[in-house]
C-alpha cells in the first residue's frame, strides 16, 4: 500500500453524481485502497452522505467536501486529471492511457504537488466546461460495444492503478528520504492560482475590446486550457498576474493623467 503522505495528496472529485449509491460505491473503493480525500460537486440528491453502499467507508463520506463548482473542488491542486472514454468527445487536451496515470501522479507528488482525479456524472460524464480545468485526460479503456462504466467501478479501476503502480513508501513529506527537497521556485501553479490569472486576463481582454461580448465564454474556455498547457510555476503565475494587473490598470485609467507610484505592483 501507499504511504499516508502519498494518499493524502490525491483528491477524488465526483462531478454532479446522480445516484447516492454510486457515491457510496466510490467512497468504498477509496477505503479499499486507503484514499480519504473526497470532494462532491453539485450532487443531485441532498442525502448522498447517507448512502448505504459505502460499506466500511462511512468516514470517507462524512468527511467529504461538498463543493458548488469544479473550480472550488480543484483549487488547491497542481495537477488535475479528467477521466473518461473518447467515444463521444474530441479532447482538447493531451490524452494519456490509464497505465500512465500512476507515473504522472508519482511525479507530481515527488515535487510536493497535489493531484485531483475527477469523474463526471453517470449520465453525461465530464462536460467540456469541466474538462477546461483539467491538465490531461486519462482514458479508461472499455469495449466499444459498452463504453460506459459505472461511476464506482471507474473510481476503483483508477485507484487500483495508483495503489499497484506508484512507487513504495515515502517519507512524511511525500517524497523518498534520499531525495532532496523540491525547489520551491519550481512548484507548479495551483488550479486556484491559474483561475485568478484567467480572471484578470479576461478583464484585460474586455477592457481592450478584444472580441465581441458573445465570444467571452469561448475565450474564457480557451484561456483556461491555454494556461494549463503552459505548465506555469506558482512563482511565474504571480509574475504574470502582476503584469496583467498593470496592463488592466493602464487600460482602465487611460484617460486619466498618470501619477507616479499609482500603478499597482505584483502582490
Amino acid at each position: 500500500m501507499l504511504s499516508a503522505a502519498q494518499r493524502e495528496r490525491v483528491n477524488i472529485v465526483l462531478v454532479s453524481p446522480r445516484n447516492p449509491l454510486n457515491i457510496g460505491a466510490a467512497a468504498r473503493a477509496m477505503a479499499n485502497f486507503g484514499f480519504t480525500r473526497l470532494s462532491v460537486v453539485a450532487p443531485h440528491e441532498p442525502h448522498w452522505q447517507e448512502a448505504r453502499s459505502a460499506i466500511g467507508a462511512s468516514d470517507v463520506l462524512q468527511s467529504a467536501r461538498l463543493c458548488t463548482t469544479v473550480a472550488e473542488a480543484v483549487a488547491g491542486c497542481t495537477l488535475v486529471l479528467g477521466t473518461g472514454t473518447l467515444d463521444r468527445r474530441k479532447p482538447e487536451q493531451s490524452v494519456v492511457p490509464l497505465p500512465e496515470l500512476a507515473p504522472l501522479v508519482a511525479q507530481e507528488i515527488t515535487r510536493s504537488g497535489r493531484v485531483a482525479v475527477i469523474f463526471g456524472s453517470e449520465k453525461r460524464g465530464l462536460s467540456r466546461e469541466d474538462l477546461a480545468y483539467c491538465h490531461l485526460l486519462v482514458e479508461i479503456p472499455t469495449d466499444p460495444h459498452q463504453p460506459s462504466m459505472n461511476l464506482g467501478q471507474a473510481v476503483a479501476v483508477c485507484l487500483y492503478e495508483l495503489a499497484s503502480r506508484l512507487p513504495g513508501r515515502t517519507s512524511a513529506a511525500g517524497r523518498r528520504p534520499d531525495k532532496p527537497a523540491p525547489d520551491p521556485s519550481r512548484l507548479a501553479a495551483s488550479s486556484g492560482s491559474l483561475e485568478r490569472l484567467a480572471e484578470v486576463a479576461e478583464k484585460v481582454m474586455q477592457a481592450a475590446n478584444y472580441s465581441p461580448a458573445e465570444m467571452r465564454e469561448a475565450n474564457r474556455h480557451d484561456l483556461r486550457l491555454l494556461l494549463r498547457r503552459l505548465a506555469l510555476t506558482e512563482k511565474d503565475t504571480r509574475r504574470v498576474l502582476g503584469l496583467f494587473r498593470r496592463i488592466l490598470w493602464r487600460l482602465e485609467h487611460r484617460s486619466v493623467p498618470r501619477k507616479p507610484g499609482k500603478v499597482p505592483h505584483d502582490e
